[in-house]
């Protein structure tokens, strides 16, 4: 992918994440997968018992001459709860954790001042963490453009992910694809 730059976050169900950032101008493509633990090549079974120490994450390929990195870390910031340690909504455990994975010394600082523009809005209780450097693993396909297939049948998802894009057309509206 010439021409794209990598953001990998952690904000909850992948599936809720991946959701949001296919909606995003300047995204080139999402990948469901799993980061920050201890265990090679993690299965979603393993994942979700909360054992592997992994978070279901999502690694967004943007055009940085569209959407800048800072962009990406806000609109994160702003379509999940990033105040809630450990969990979104009813889904509990650190593999649900709000994180933000930088590639290199630039998005660490910038994952910094978002984190801090983020507590201006959250009165300082963002739990948000900065963490890495970090193996990347692919989830199974199945959970590969979830929302977009089978996540539309599923009563969890049709809960949980049309108020995340809602709030993305809401607070990010020039930001979001046609």
């Amino acid at each position: 992918m010439n021409g794209t730059e990598t953001a990998i976050v952690a904000g909850g169900c992948f599936w809720c994440t991946e959701a949001v950032f296919r909606d995003v101008i300047g995204v080139s493509a999402v990948e469901s997968g799993y980061i920050g633990g201890s265990v090679p090549n993690p299965t979603y079974k393993a994942v979700c018992s909360g054992s592997t120490g992994h978070a279901e994450a999502i690694k967004v390929h943007y055009d940085p001459a569209t959407i800048s990195y800072a962009e990406i870390l806000d609109v994160f910031l702003g379509t999940h709860d990033p105040t809630q340690l450990n969990r979104q909504g009813n889904d509990v455990g650190t593999q649900y954790r709000s994180a933000i994975f930088p590639l290199d010394d630039a998005q660490r600082a910038e994952a910094e001042a978002a984190i801090a523009r983020a507590n201006q809005d959250h009165d300082g209780k963002v739990v948000t963490t900065i963490e890495g450097p970090a193996e990347w693993y692919p989830a199974e396909d199945y959970h590969q453009e979830y929302w977009d297939g089978e996540g539309q049948r599923n009563p969890y998802c049709l809960a949980v992910i049309p108020p995340k894009l809602l709030k993305l057309r809401k607070s990010f509206a020039n930001r979001v694809k046609t």
